[in-house]
C-alpha cells in the first residue's frame, strides 16, 4: 500500500522508522534484529537509506597511488524486498541523485516495480567526502525535484527511451525531505520551503523532516509551508540522542541546532545509561507533544539501533 493512502486512512498519529543498511560484508540479520523489537508497534511503513559509492586513494604495492571506487554499503533494493517479504511491511527505498545517471535511475525503479514495491523516498543527497558542494553524474540529475518529475513521468507511462510505447506506468508514491532549520545550502528559510514547494509540484506525495530537537522549529515549518500553499502531508523526523558524542557530531553533520537545556543535560550525564535515558526522555516528550498538534506520523531516524527507538514509541503511542 502505498504510504500516502496510509497516512490518509488512519484514525490517529502512526509511527515510522528508517534502517541503515549494513557494512558491505555484514550480516542481514543485524538489521533483522533491529526490526523485530519494534513490530510488536506494527509500524506500516519502514524506511531504508541508500549510500552512493565513494573514491579512495590506495596506495599499491609498487608505491604509486590508484583511485578505486567503493561500495561501503549494498544498495537498498534488494534490502528492502528481503525486509518487506520477511515482515510484511510497506518499505520505502531511497532513491538518490548523487552518483547515479537518469538511466541508473530508472533501472532501480523498474526493479522496484518489479518487486511489487510502490514507495519511495527521493533525495539529492550529499557531495562525496572531500567536495565541498554537489557534483551530479553526467546524465544526471542537479536538482532533487528532477528526479521526482522523472519519477512522475514514470507512472504516466513515460521512460527515457522516447521510442517505447505502450509502456506499463509505474505506481510510486514518492516522499521527499524538509528541513525544519532549513538545508544548509539554502541562502534562507523562505528560499528553501520554495525549492520544497517545487518538489511537491514535480509530484511529491508527502514530506518527512530532517532531525530536530525543537518542536518550535518544526512547528513554524509546517505554518510556513501551508502558507506557501504546500499541502501534502508533513511527518516529523526525531532522532533521540544516544550517545554524548552526538551532541558535537550532529549539529556539524546535518546543520542544526541542539537546545541549551539537552546539551546542558546530556553533559551532566555520568555515563552512557544515563546519557540514553536523557535522549529518551526528550525524544518523548517531542512525540507527546507532535502527537498532541496533531501529526500524521512520528518518523524515528535509528541509526541501526532501536532499544531507545522501541522505549520511546511505548511511551508516545
Amino acid at each position: 500500500m502505498k504510504v500516502i493512502d496510509i497516512l490518509e486512512k488512519a484514525t490517529g498519529a502512526l509511527f515510522s522508522f528508517e534502517l541503515v543498511p549494513p557494512l558491505r560484508g555484514g550480516d542481514i540479520q543485524k538489521i533483522y534484529r533491529a526490526i523485530e523489537p519494534l513490530m510488536e508497534f506494527s509500524p506500516p511503513f519502514i524506511n531504508i537509506t541508500f549510500h552512493r559509492d565513494e573514491e579512495e586513494f590506495r596506495q599499491r604495492p609498487d608505491g604509486s597511488i590508484e583511485r578505486v571506487v567503493v561500495t561501503k554499503r549494498p544498495g537498498s533494493v534488494a534490502l528492502a524486498a528481503a525486509i518487506m517479504k520477511r515482515f510484511r511491511v510497506e518499505m520505502v527505498p531511497h532513491v538518490v541523485c548523487g552518483g547515479a545517471t537518469r538511466h541508473k535511475i530508472e533501472n532501480e525503479l523498474i526493479d522496484l516495480n518489479f518487486l511489487d514495491i510502490e514507495n519511495v523516498m527521493a533525495l539529492r543527497g550529499d557531495p562525496v567526502p572531500g567536495q565541498r558542494f554537489f557534483v551530479p553524474e553526467e546524465g544526471g540529475h542537479r536538482y532533487c525535484n528532477e528526479l521526482v518529475a522523472q519519477i512522475a513521468r514514470m507512472n504516466r507511462g513515460e521512460y527515457l527511451d522516447a521510442s517505447i510505447t505502450g509502456a506499463v506506468p509505474t505506481n510510486f508514491c514518492i516522499g521527499v525531505a524538509g528541513y525544519p532549520e532549513k538545508h544548509h545550502e539554502a541562502p534562507n528559510q523562505a528560499i528553501d520551503i520554495e525549492n520544497l514547494k517545487r518538489k511537491v509540484e514535480a509530484g511529491a506525495n508527502y514530506i518527512v523532516t530532517q532531525m530536530f530537537f525543537d518542536n518550535g522549529a518544526f512547528f513554524r515549518f509546517a505554518d510556513s509551508c501551508r502558507q506557501a500553499g504546500i499541502t501534502v502531508p508533513i511527518i516529523p523526523g526525531i532522532k533521540p540522542i544516544s550517545s554524548a558524542r552526538q551532541v558535537e557530531t550532529l549539529p556539524r553533520v546535518f546543520n542544526i541546532d541542539i537546545p541549551e537545556p539537552l546539551v546542558r543535560e546530556i553533559r551532566s550525564c555520568k555515563n552512557s545509561e544515563a546519557v540514553n535515558r536523557v535522549g529518551v526522555e526528550w525524544a518523548v516528550a517531542q512525540g507527546k507533544e507532535l502527537v498532541a498538534r496533531g501529526v500524521p506520523a512520528v518518523h524515528y531516524y535509528t541509526m541501526g539501533s532501536s532499544d531507545n527507538i522501541r522505549d520511546i514509541v511505548r511511551q508516545v503511542f
